[in-house]
């Protein structure tokens, strides 16, 4: 698409997200009809507000173990941009997504979902850092605060169920975050394991990757 091209479908529209757009396109392609779970912010970022997210959505999925997908938008570029057409990558180029094993319907709101993904943002967005697959970072403590469990860290790989898409400002992938135990991130500080040796023992039995708050480390480990 050129930008005469992009003039003529988006500029009269005061609404324009064509990046949003794309991303909603390709979440319907796996999830059809099904009306997500959504998180917006307040105030967007672009205009001031604190979380570098202005929204999340989730989807209910049963495939293999029940589980939510969450979806961010915000990494690339969402609204109305002259600027920003023809780009090889939208903005930071990808969109991040998490699956969070557990009961459907959610027996609670996962508010603590939404504020772990604004952090990873806000990491990204002050350092100009960006995750791949296979990054991994700990995340001083358990990754939901307050509740008991063994997943303290996340590795990132590409979501299994998402294709990157090419939208009117670029190419956007989408890097899914998955939950780390102690142990799995004392064999990478030790490199005695590298992350796709870890993510890949686990997509044997969960090929989707789906975080289990309820997964416990195992000294040693069993890789």
């Amino acid at each position: 698409m050129n930008l005469e091209q992009y003039k003529h479908q988006y500029g009269n529209r005061d609404d324009a997200a064509p990046g949003w757009d794309a991303i909603d396109a390709q979440l319907g392609r796996v999830y059809g009809d099904q009306k997500p779970r959504h998180w917006g912010t307040v105030l967007k970022h672009m205009l001031g507000g604190p979380d570098p997210i202005d929204g999340i959505s989730a989807f209910e999925c049963r495939d293999r173990q029940p589980h939510l997908h969450f979806c961010t938008y915000g990494y690339s570029s969402l609204y109305y941009d002259e600027a920003s057409v023809g780009k090889d990558f939208s903005r930071f180029g990808f969109e991040m997504t998490f699956r969070l094993a557990g009961p459907l319907p959610p027996a609670e709101e996962p508010i603590w979902v939404c504020n772990l993904l604004q952090n990873l943002a806000r990491y990204v967005f002050k350092s100009g850092k960006w995750f791949e697959s296979f990054h991994w970072v700990p995340a001083n403590g358990p990754i939901r605060a307050g509740f008991e469990t063994d997943i303290v860290g996340l590795a990132f790989v590409t979501d299994p169920m998402l294709l990157p898409i090419d939208t009117p400002h670029g190419r956007v992938e989408f890097i899914q975050a998955f939950g780390l135990t102690e142990s799995e991130l004392a064999h990478l500080k030790a490199r005695t394991k590298s992350c796709q040796e870890i993510v890949e023992h686990h997509r044997r039995a969960n090929p989707l990757l789906v975080t289990d708050l309820l997964r416990r480390n195992v000294a040693g480990d069993l890789l």
